[in-house]
């Protein structure tokens, strides 16, 4: 009898520790390397996120991985098999978060990404169905540079981006919606992130002669291709993607990147949307949060797609709380569904509904275009 009274009293102070269980958020970002000038501003953002849901503790475990996708992969498993972590947040660049897929697939772990590439989320497999992603597609960000170009009256396009999945997942977007706008890409380069010349290929684009030259690059590495195109005396328009959407990239471009094109999300700008944007009230909720810590101007998109991030997991997790314990499988599997279901959720950077075929979520309304003016970023309508 007094050993069944003892089992019992051991199993009341067992739930009693589950029923009080963290939530873990492993997280890892690039804050060295060549995309540290987009994972500095995501890592400033983790300090913004609940400390607290649906009464649980929330710990953020942070991990740099150097712009490296060895490290990424390495800082998963450590997160995943020593932290114990219910998702991941992670990583800051296409590359990165790729590598990363097949470990969270295995650990059933859930996975949101602060990568641009569709790739990343398409298409919703056995292991992809444990990856979302809040940035835009680069289709839909394609599709605003083009139809751009075909108003300015552009025809001919040259192409230069990064030798790796950002660039070639840019340069297939990209030539998938040039055809439906009559733009003609004539000249197709790649240069690595760490190159410090690409005279070569900016002399291959410019005897091509085209109207515009879009570079697929992130951060500041993606200045060099347009410096040394000024210096070469290219007159044509220049684009950008969203990839060079924070203060590094004009801090470092200056004058060269003056007139610049690039589409971004809404939170770039969001001072100078209209009242009844239908992303201005929750991108301004992140401006003036981000920038009551760091100083007036620091606001970034890449902090944003971080941002975004936390308000999807912390609706998950609300959800899966009434359905599971955190540190248990069958909590990371309510989280992962809770993530697929998650619907109208405002973010920084647009409207999230998601759902088994689509894990970004995110419509037309998650653009905006840009022109570079005076060093600064203008809205344009």
């Amino acid at each position: 009898m007094k050993l069944n009274k003892t089992l019992l009293a051991l199993a009341a102070l067992c739930a009693a520790t589950l029923a009080h269980a963290d939530v873990n958020v492993g997280v890892t970002l690039s804050a060295t390397g060549p995309a540290a000038s987009l994972g500095i501003p995501q890592k400033n953002t983790i300090a913004l996120m609940p400390t607290s849901i649906g009464g649980q503790k929330v710990n953020y475990i942070v991990l740099d991985d150097a712009s490296d996708t060895t490290v990424a992969v390495s800082n998963t498993r450590k997160l995943i098999t020593e932290n114990k972590v219910d998702v991941i947040l992670g990583s800051t660049t296409t590359p990165n978060s790729l590598a990363m897929i097949d470990v969270v697939a295995e650990a059933k772990t859930p996975m949101i990404s602060m990568a641009a590439s569709a790739r990343i989320v398409e298409p919703v497999d056995d292991k992809k169905r444990w990856v979302f992603k809040t940035p835009q597609n680069d289709i839909m960000m394609s599709l605003a540079i083009a139809t751009s170009m075909a108003n300015a009256g552009v025809k001919t396009v040259g192409f230069i981006g990064f030798a790796d999945a950002y660039g070639e997942g840019w340069y297939g977007e990209f030539n998938k919606v040039a055809a439906l706008k009559g733009l003609k890409v004539v000249a197709s380069e790649r240069y690595a992130r760490t190159d410090t010349s690409v005279t070569g290929q900016v002399l291959k684009l410019m005897a091509a002669n085209p109207d515009a030259i879009l570079i697929a690059g992130s951060g500041t590495p993606a200045v060099l291709p347009q410096r040394t195109l000024k210096e070469r005396g290219y007159t044509g328009k220049y684009y950008q993607t969203h990839g060079v959407a924070n203060n590094d990239f004009l801090r470092v471009g200056g004058k060269d990147v003056e007139g610049t094109l690039l589409p971004s999300g809404p939170v770039l700008v969001a001072t100078q949307l209209p009242a009844n944007h239908p992303v201005t009230k929750s991108a301004l909720e992140y401006v003036t949060k981000f920038e009551a810590m760091y100083g007036k101007g620091s606001t970034s998109t890449f902090g944003g797609h971080v941002w975004d991030a936390g308000l999807l997991m912390q609706s998950a997790v609300a959800i899966a709380l009434k359905k599971a314990q955190p540190g248990t499988p069958e909590f990371r599997s309510a989280l992962r569904d809770a993530l697929e279901t998650t619907k109208e959720l405002h973010g920084a950077h647009g409207i999230f509904n998601m759902s088994p075929t689509d894990h970004l979520g995110l419509d037309q309304r998650a653009r905006v275009m840009v022109k570079i003016e005076n060093g600064a970023w203008k809205y344009q309508p």
